[in-house]
């Protein structure tokens, strides 16, 4: 095998493995983590600017938003600047929530990655950054 075929399959095998059922994030499913992940770094996003950080199409994003609305993860408000427009927050629950599920995955990686010395996790987090803005840019051609 070369390389892009080995890359192509270990990308594949790692969003099996953190992404199944038995691998659920805390209470939250990967879209409801990516989503609340999304809203604690860049804060109150309209839908627009949500789907197109999480390369979602605006419908999908928009489904996502009403299940964890009903959940109270998160409320929208009018945006003051444009009153057509909401925005989208996170609740207090939903805080607590991601942040539970963070420090949960925090740990089961801290476990995991037990055995790498601190060079090896930087060079990992590094080309996975890279790998992931390479990706965004990509789709984005």
């Amino acid at each position: 095998m070369d390389s892009l075929q080995l890359i192509e399959y270990d990308i594949a095998l790692l969003v099996r493995l953190t992404t199944s059922p038995s691998r659920q994030i805390g209470n939250l499913d990967r879209s409801e983590f990516l989503l609340l992940s999304e809203l604690d770094k860049h804060g109150p996003l309209g839908i627009n600017e949500l789907s197109d950080q999480l390369r979602l199409n605006v419908s999908t994003a928009s489904r996502q938003v009403a299940a964890m609305e009903s959940k109270e993860f998160i409320r929208r408000y009018p945006d003051p600047k444009n009153g057509r427009i909401s925005l989208i927050v996170m609740t207090k629950e939903g805080q607590e929530i991601l942040h539970n599920a963070q420090k949960s995955r925090q740990e089961r990686l801290s476990d995991i990655l037990k055995d790498w010395s601190e060079e090896d996790l930087n060079v990992l987090q590094r080309n996975l950054t890279r790998l992931n803005q390479d990706i965004k840019n990509w789709k984005q051609r």
